[in-house]
């Protein structure tokens, strides 16, 4: 790039956030495969086209251009996939885009390249958008393997390959609080009170479990993301991310 100029690069983008900024713009946070989190500001964000495309959730092919070193960079772009206005009708699945988008926000450092996540991220968003019913019923596994990659991306990934206290790998039910790790019904032993349980699913892809196991399943990467993401800095998870969880929970009562 020389400097001073302006150096555009085009590629597909996951819109986390977009604020109004002034009558007509829009400050805008896009998560892209080879730059990571990228902040800018788009022209005409503010008018109700510019609102449809930048929505949290959709994926746009967007052009970033960069003036000079320092300036903030100004982004156009056209709709790829659309996520959030297909799931009106489905407020558990809304609330999963909203969550990711929120917690892809709040945690990623800017301009740090993240491919498995990206990656993980366009896969969520795809199946959660394909169908309004199915993505109510049974994106919760996904979400909750996608908040596992997102542990891995921030350095604290589970260790769910085998027990932490026996070395075998079959029978694992627990996640230490402490370590992130697998932990077997005979490791476990009495202190499996202490534990967190873990289950099937984030082992097994073919378990999909149920809304018990849902919840535990998000029981165990909030507490991580509030223990390490989080609690570091001294922030709660975010309301999103709350929200999320008492959505969850409702539809635990409802059923």
């Amino acid at each position: 790039m020389n400097k001073g100029g302006v150096s555009p690069a085009e590629a597909p983008a996951l819109v986390v956030s977009a604020t109004l900024m002034g009558e007509t713009a829009a400050r805008v946070h896009v998560l892209t495969e080879a730059e990571g989190l990228v902040r800018g500001m788009v022209h005409g964000g503010a008018s109700r086209a510019g609102r449809a495309l930048w929505q949290p959730g959709n994926v746009v092919r967007t052009t970033i251009r960069q003036r000079g070193d320092t300036g903030l960079p100004t982004f156009s772009g056209e709709l790829l996939y659309g996520c959030a206005g297909r799931l009106f009708s489905a407020p558990l699945a809304l609330a999963m885009v909203q969550s990711a988008c929120t917690l892809l926000e709040a945690t990623l450092p800017e301009r740090e390249p993240c491919l498995p996540l990206f990656a993980a991220s366009v896969r969520l968003l795809s199946f959660l958008g394909y169908d309004a019913a199915v993505a109510e019923r049974e994106g919760m596994p996904h979400y909750i393997l996608w908040e596992a990659e997102l542990l891995r991306t921030l350095g604290f990934g589970l260790d769910l390959q085998a027990c932490a206290v026996t070395g075998c790998v079959d029978n694992l039910a627990y996640v230490s609080p402490r370590s992130g790790r697998a932990v077997s019904e005979e490791g476990a032993g009495v202190w499996k009170d202490r534990l967190l349980p873990l289950p099937a699913f984030l082992r097994d892809a073919q378990a999909e479990g149920d809304i018990k196991d849902w919840q535990q399943g998000l029981a165990l990467t909030g507490y991580f993301l509030e223990r390490h993401a989080f609690g570091q800095r001294h922030h709660p998870l975010p309301a999103a991310r709350t929200r999320l969880a008492q959505r969850l929970a409702q539809s635990d009562e409802a059923g």
